[in-house]
C-alpha cells in the first residue's frame, strides 16, 4: 500500500496543472491496484474535501460524489471505510461539514457517547451535543 497526499488527489481529480496532474495521473492510473492501492487517510480526506469546496467551488453533490467515487475505487484503501461512509451519509443529510461528520463518526465508532461542540452547525449531526 502507498499514502497518497492530498494535493496528489486533488490533481489527479481537477486536472488543474499540466505538469503536476499528468504525473498524479500516471502514478495512480499505472502504479496503483487493488494489489497495491493507495491509502487516503481521514486527514487527506478532510484536506480533499475543504480544498474541493473552498478553493474550487465544488457544490456539496458533486464532493459527496467524489467521496463516493474515493471508497468504491478498488485502487483507493480510504482509511476506516465503514466510519467513513457513515460520516458521508450523516454529511449528505445536514448542513454541517464533512469533517464534523467524520469528527462525529470516528468518536461514536471508539465508544464516544457523544462529542461536544461550540459549533452550531456540528451540534445539528447525531453525535454532537452543543456546550454551553
Amino acid at each position: 500500500m502507498i499514502g497518497l497526499d492530498t494535493n496528489v488527489v486533488i490533481r489527479y481529480l481537477v486536472q488543474d496543472d499540466k505538469k503536476q496532474s499528468t504525473a498524479a495521473t500516471r502514478f495512480i492510473e499505472k502504479s496503483l491496484s487493488t494489489d497495491a492501492p493507495g491509502y487516503i487517510n481521514h486527514i487527506c480526506l478532510c484536506e480533499i474535501v475543504w480544498v474541493l469546496q473552498r478553493c474550487y467551488g465544488v457544490a456539496k453533490p458533486q464532493v459527496r460524489e467524489i467521496i463516493e467515487g474515493l471508497l468504491t475505487t478498488k485502487q483507493f484503501n480510504v482509511e476506516n471505510v465503514e466510519v467513513t461512509w457513515k460520516a458521508l451519509r450523516a454529511f449528505d443529510a445536514n448542513s454541517a461539514d464533512f469533517c464534523d461528520a467524520l469528527i462525529a463518526q470516528v468518536n461514536i465508532h471508539r465508544g464516544c457517547e457523544y462529542t461536544v461542540t461550540f459549533d452550531k452547525k456540528a451540534a445539528s449531526l447525531p453525535g454532537f451535543d452543543l456546550l454551553g
